[in-house]
């Protein structure tokens, strides 16, 4: 079916009269700031802690942008007997956002997580020669890059940060103080169980140990009567004292 002449041409201007009736939104920037995504390419910062100068980011650079200056130290061994290594240490880490095309590659290939995206965007300048930003500069962009967005329930927990507390976790029992002895020693019962109710303890130690008797068996405890017969019995015909009751006669007493 051969198209309608002047079809091309009424979509065209119902699209236009369309947008014509719809309000226009326009942010008022510089007086209000545009509202970016996190992911935004606005400027790179540098976190200096994680860049072991490997120098992969300036080799990946399309543009080559980047400038990497480094030393070797010596550090000594970690134990007595062991060898002496070598590091590098990062002397000038500087990016040229006059030559960057933000392709992100050096973020993309940094084995370290030592470089990441900011938002921010409003870094121009009159002179070409101070968009090169050294490692102070990039540095201070750190403070601007967002949080990553928060995981799936589901996932794991990111390596770094469970590097970053079990460091933390470390350093914190190395430097909380001993534990002494007693201290220990209480720790370790209540951690044993519930100890024994204070009654049951009691009526434990108050009953008698049993005790060998000359014979050879056990011996019972000794009764009140034994005890009274060692003491020395009244006479019963003898007169009362003065000042003390009569006392009763017994059966079999005249």
């Amino acid at each position: 079916m051969a198209p309608i002449p002047g079809s091309g041409l009424a979509k065209g201007l119902a699209v236009t009269l369309r947008t014509m009736t719809r309000k226009t939104v326009t942010e008022q920037y510089p007086d209000a700031q545009p509202d970016l995504p996190p992911r935004t390419r606005g400027v790179i910062g540098l976190f200096e802690e994680n860049c072991t100068v490997c120098m992969l980011c300036a080799r990946e650079c399309p543009d080559w942008c980047i400038y990497i200056d480094s030393h070797k130290e010596t550090v000594p061994a970690a134990t007595p007997g062991g060898r002496e290594r070598s590091r590098n240490v990062l002397d000038r880490f500087a990016i040229d956002f006059s030559l960057c095309m933000y392709c992100g590659i050096c973020i993309e290939v940094c084995p370290f997580d030592a470089l990441f995206w900011s938002p921010e965007f409003e870094y121009a300048e009159t002179d070409i020669r101070e968009l090169t930003h050294e490692r102070d500069k990039l540095r201070e962009w750190m403070w601007t890059v967002p949080a990553p967005p928060a995981l799936d329930p589901g996932a794991e927990e990111p390596k770094e940060i469970a590097a970053a507390r079990k460091t933390a976790e470390k350093l914190a029992a190395q430097q909380a103080p001993p534990v002494t002895e007693p201290l220990a020693d209480e720790q370790a019962r209540a951690a044993e169980g519930p100890t024994r109710a204070q009654g049951d303890s009691q009526q434990q130690t108050d009953q008698p140990r049993p005790s060998s008797s000359p014979a050879g068996g056990l011996a019972g405890p000794p009764s009140d009567r034994s005890a009274a017969d060692d003491r020395p019995q009244p006479d019963p015909s003898a007169p009362a004292q003065p000042g003390t009751a009569p006392r009763p006669k017994q059966e079999g007493q005249e």
